[in-house]
């Protein structure tokens, strides 16, 4: 039987199945992307699918720890987009 990966959610710190989470991306060229597939190159952090989590990351600025970069606001309106279902 295959196991299915776990990750942790940089807003609640709840480890959960992989597919649950919405992942952020890093690569090489420090651009930030949503990952919808899950298999895109770089540095992943992921993310719950509802607003508190984000909020929560967007606060304590988990995002930019993860990444060790500052994050431009657009990247946050994009996840609040996507979370939101719009």
């Amino acid at each position: 039987m295959k196991s299915i990966p776990q990750r942790t959610c940089i807003g609640c710190n709840e480890k959960k199945d992989k597919k649950e989470f919405i992942r952020i991306v890093k690569d090489n060229q420090n651009n930030i992307s949503i990952d919808r597939t899950g298999k895109a190159n770089g540095r992943g952090a992921y993310i719950c699918d509802n607003i508190e989590c984000l909020e929560k990351a967007i606060k304590n600025k988990r995002i930019e720890k993860s990444f060790k970069m500052n994050i431009d606001e657009s990247i946050y309106e994009d996840l609040r987009n996507v979370i939101s279902g719009k």
